[in-house]
């Protein structure tokens, strides 16, 4: 056994990162995401009793400004108060640390949604406890599960699939009719568990947005009430699906802003409004004062294709040919952490 193979062995065992309790710490439903490190010292799974097994799981704040999952979580929890479950459920609260601050990480850690197995990260005690969840959950049996996250720009709500299967499929139109199949980024939460059982993310639109937390909410009561997913395919008109293509990076030594600027890419000051919309060819998105593409776009084997979806002509950076971005975002920040955007093709549902 290698080195890193022992080392991460031996923090699985220990559980370094993560605590596992059986009940409702004090507080809990209460509380804003900044004020859980009062109630919750680190990412804990919590494993509550049900009518129906094996459980539902669900992840929230694994990024620690996307609070809408703790809002939903809570109000389902009050509306069971002093009521059995109709299923049980395990609850993984997340990036703790992060959510006190109102961040997405803190700049030491990895991303939360990267960590879990098959992650190419180097994060061992975080990989750790990523494993150790999916362990105990394999261990105890899961029903279904959901990671809820929110995002920064103008988007739907949608949920991801990582695999093209009918009973993934049934779990996403419960929440929206819009899907996003994609198997990168590595190491995601809803990948892991899609080798457990159904398994989306969702993405909730802004923090704050009360139809995001009201979706929320229908998902996790109805797969509570759920018996078995439907061996039936989904209806067309009940599910549109789409396909990631691209993971669109700015690299590090560009320097971007948003609007006219003495920078490397000047991007267009509205560029979230482009989300899911089909972009024609030529489709302008910025400006860009260097001889070549600022971007870089990585399909799903991490190879580099920006050449077949971006152009400059005369200093515009323009589309090469038609696509369709989702999640892109005006926060700098969070484009410096993770991505500008994703590129998308639609995708013809399986029979």
């Amino acid at each position: 056994m290698s080195g890193v193979s022992e080392i991460l062995e031996n923090l699985i065992l220990k559980n370094l990162m993560l605590d596992i309790i059986d009940y409702l710490p004090e507080g809990l439903l209460q509380a804003e995401a900044r004020d859980l490190h009062r109630i919750l010292p680190k990412p804990t799974l919590i494993h509550l009793p049900g009518r129906h097994t094996p459980a539902l799981f669900v992840a929230i704040l694994l990024h620690g400004n996307e609070d809408t999952g703790l809002k939903a979580i809570q109000q389902v929890l009050n509306q069971y108060a002093g009521r059995e479950l109709p299923r049980a459920l395990s609850i993984f609260v997340g990036n703790i640390s992060a959510a006190k601050e109102g961040v997405r990480r803190l700049e030491n850690q990895p991303d939360y949604n990267r960590i879990w197995p098959g992650t190419t990260l180097d994060a061992p005690q975080e990989q750790a406890m990523a494993a150790t969840v999916v362990s105990e959950m394999r261990q105890r049996g899961v029903f279904a599960s959901i990671d809820i996250h929110n995002n920064t720009g103008l988007n739907p709500h949608y949920a991801c699939v990582n695999v093209l299967d009918q009973r993934f499929f049934h779990l996403a139109a419960l929440f929206s009719r819009i899907a996003v199949y994609f198997v990168q980024p590595k190491g995601t939460q809803s990948g892991a568990f899609a080798q457990l059982c159904p398994a989306i993310a969702v993405e909730c639109s802004k923090p704050g947005n009360p139809e995001g937390v009201a979706r929320a909410i229908a998902l996790i009561n109805a797969v509570l009430h759920l018996t078995i997913f439907p061996a039936h395919p989904v209806a067309a008109h009940d599910l549109e699906l789409f396909h990631t293509v691209g993971l669109v990076k700015i690299p590090e030594n560009i320097s971007f802003q948003f609007g006219m600027g003495d920078v490397d890419l000047c991007l267009e000051t509205a560029i979230d409004h482009l989300n899911f919309t089909e972009l024609p060819i030529f489709t302008r998105l910025g400006y860009a004062r260097l001889p070549q593409l600022p971007l870089q776009v990585l399909d799903d084997a991490g190879e580099d294709i920006v050449d077949q979806f971006f152009l400059l002509r005369e200093g515009e950076l323009l589309s090469k040919r038609g696509i369709i971005p989702a999640m892109l975002t005006l926060n700098e920040h969070v484009i410096r952490q993770d991505c500008l955007c994703y590129l998308m093709e639609r995708l013809p549902l399986p029979g």
